[in-house]
């Protein structure tokens, strides 16, 4: 076996919560072929495999006794380039927001409202990540992946990728597909999405009137620096719920009852609320219970301060939840995969 398989490994540097479980088994690939190799081991010895990318959209509740497979997978290819468009391959194991610096240094735009979210680019299309009015599936042509039990490859297009909200076919399906690459086409002439929030507001202060794509980047840096925490400096997930979806109808009651309320009016005629301001109003924000708590400064994130489990950031997910519902009818939706 050319694997380097570890036993009994803390998954907490593993993990932006930084929760302290541990892997019976865990390894490295860095190819499709010591993929295949280590499911095939993990097949044989009858084992549960747990995908690992960057760790930034994960929640572990208890130590995992099977297989924990980290893709390392690495490299950009052009596969098209005309003076509109281009498109490239880009493997699963690449750091997403370097991907998106990476794109801007080559005058290429599309993926400057996605600066800074942490992760791996294999992960991106498992949870249609979004921000400030742009998602994945907005860039993603097609996906490369490889089926688990056949270990047959595949390419499924971006209709085939079934993107919703946060969604996608591999978020329905977790145990079927394994992403190796994705395929995403982007443009030489910037479109600009500056209208979803305070990125116009943060051009203007720094006196910028005709903005490129990488200002747009370097404004959602910024934001998302002023806003959200560091993982490599207080523990967190990012985003820990859906902004949940709710009728029209439902929307006019909550907005009667409560002037404040943040919203945004959808394509099909529902209406998207922002759970960061239903979870503030309902006292959540800063809270803390031990090491479990609610981000001073967003409440749509929690954290860990030092040793809060994953059973205790659940408990506390539970109780806002809870709260959420008595208060405002509205369900939350965990955003983040859970390990229970």
């Amino acid at each position: 076996m050319s694997l380097h398989l570890q036993e009994h490994l803390s998954l907490r540097p593993y993990n932006t919560l930084a929760v302290d479980v541990r892997a019976r088994y865990f390894v490295q690939v860095d190819s499709v072929e010591q993929l295949c190799e280590a499911l095939s081991w993990a097949k044989a010895q009858s084992l549960e495999v747990l995908l690992l990318g960057g760790g930034s959209n994960l929640v572990l509740s208890k130590d995992f006794a099977g297989l924990v497979l980290q893709l390392n997978l690495r490299g950009i290819d052009w596969l098209e380039d005309d003076a509109e468009q281009t498109v490239v391959r880009v493997q699963a194991g690449e750091n997403w927001h370097e991907f998106v610096q990476w794109s801007l240094a080559q005058g290429l735009s599309g993926l400057e409202n996605l600066s800074l979210i942490p992760g791996s680019v294999g992960a991106a299309p498992v949870q249609n990540i979004g921000a400030y009015g742009v998602e994945t599936k907005d860039s993603v042509v097609q996906v490369q992946a490889l089926e688990r039990d056949s270990l047959t490859p595949v390419t499924l297009s971006a209709a085939e990728c079934d993107f919703a909200y946060r969604d996608s076919v591999f978020k329905q399906q977790p145990n079927r597909w394994v992403i190796t690459s994705v395929d995403f086409r982007l443009s030489r002439t910037p479109a600009l999405k500056l209208g979803y929030g305070p990125i116009q507001g943060w051009l203007t202060e720094q006196g910028i009137d005709a903005p490129t794509a990488k200002d747009v980047s370097r404004a959602v840096i910024a934001i998302r620096q002023s806003k959200l925490p560091d993982p490599a400096q207080l523990a967190n997930t990012g985003s820990f719920f859906k902004n949940p979806i709710v009728s029209a109808a439902q929307a006019q009651r909550l907005q009667h009852e409560f002037p404040q309320l943040v919203s945004y009016p959808m394509a099909d005629g529902q209406v998207k609320l922002a759970a960061g301001w239903l979870i503030e109003q309902a006292g959540w924000k800063g809270f803390r219970q031990d090491d479990a708590g609610v981000h001073a400064q967003q409440a749509l994130v929690l954290v860990n301060y030092g040793h809060a489990t994953g059973r205790d950031i659940l408990e506390l997910a539970s109780r806002i939840q809870a709260d959420i519902n008595q208060r405002f009818a509205v369900q939350l939706e965990i955003e983040p995969v859970v390990y229970r």
